[in-house]
């Protein structure tokens, strides 16, 4: 049977999913960029003066060729390092990259407890010295990490005159409310459950759904979890979840250059782009499209742009 914390849990879990993929198609389905055509990119073969096939002759008559390997290393740095900021902002580097790896090795030990559950209902129990093993390193590395992390990042945010100025009010609880999230799980583990013995049977529960019994929880890892739910629920409607918007910032604004040919999907969507109209309330803006705008406003060549 289902206590009100498990439901609780089940619950947080699937509004953070939803609102992600919801997010995720928002994204995907938003109006063509404005692009910046900055370059070089790194799907793009080096080019000696680091220029791009855009510096050719004739480039629509051109077979492109695209390196998607070297664009998968560059995301990946600049997902797992943090990559610009260690080039550009290096002493803010120091306290965000630890945050951020933290929370990695907190989701990849949710995900090693979910994969250990599994193997409990499985019977495999061969794997589970390793399954073990993995989560107490992920565990531990991983909320020591994102503690010290989010400690320093609010030091920066509230102590440096430049970050200072440039934050939101809003921001500075966000770090606050996960550093309280962080502090009271890294309390819960070292007094109470210094193995991840609870945390284990409290996914096995969740997993088996009410089959294995919910372990006795101490009143300091019931705050943690609670606080912990209300936390996944939160992200996805906050500035927390910019990592939603990694995809689409490198792969559709800094690095997506496809040639706007006629008769092409790029043409497709910049025309219907040009049929937006303008809002703002100047009167001889109001109502007009972005055709209008860009271009002399005769009707004849007004109709050219018109779907």
């Amino acid at each position: 049977m289902l206590n009100a914390l498990q439901i609780s849990s089940y619950v947080s879990f699937a509004i953070f999913v939803i609102v992600v993929l919801w997010k995720f198609i928002k994204y995907a389905t938003m109006p063509i960029h404005l692009r910046w055509e900055l370059y070089p990119v790194p799907h793009e073969p080096e080019h000696e003066h680091g220029g791009s096939f855009f510096e050719y002759q004739n480039i629509w008559k051109l077979e492109r060729k695209h390196d998607k390997m070297n664009e998968l290393k560059e995301m990946l740095e600049e997902m797992l390092f943090i990559k610009r900021m260690f080039q550009n902002k290096r002493d803010l580097w120091v306290v965000s990259w630890p945050f951020h790896a933290g929370i990695y090795l907190i989701l990849v030990w949710m995900a090693l407890l979910f994969v250990r559950a599994l193997l409990v209902l499985a019977g495999v129990q061969s794997l589970l010295p390793i399954a073990d093993a993995l989560i107490m390193i992920t565990g531990a590395i991983g909320v020591i990490a994102a503690t010290l992390g989010c400690l320093g990042l609010l030091a920066k945010r509230v102590g440096s005159w430049e970050l200072r100025e440039y934050s939101a009010g809003v921001e500075v609880f966000n770090l606050l409310f996960a550093l309280v999230v962080l502090l009271t799980g890294l309390f819960a583990w070292i007094k109470f459950d210094p193995n991840f013995d609870i945390a284990k049977e409290y996914m096995l529960s969740l997993v088996s759904f009410g089959s294995y019994p919910m372990p006795p929880l101490p009143k300091p890892i019931l705050i943690h979890l609670i606080l912990l739910e209300l936390l996944f629920v939160y992200i996805p409607f906050t500035k927390l979840a910019h990592y939603i918007g990694k995809y689409y910032t490198f792969h559709k604004v800094l690095w997506e250059d496809e040639i706007n040919k006629p008769g092409s999907e790029v043409e497709k969507k910049v025309r219907r782009c040009l049929q937006f109209r303008v809002g703002w309330s100047a009167p001889h803006f109001a109502g007009r499209t972005w055709a209008e705008e860009a271009i002399n406003p005769k009707l004849d060549v007004i109709e050219r742009w018109k779907p």
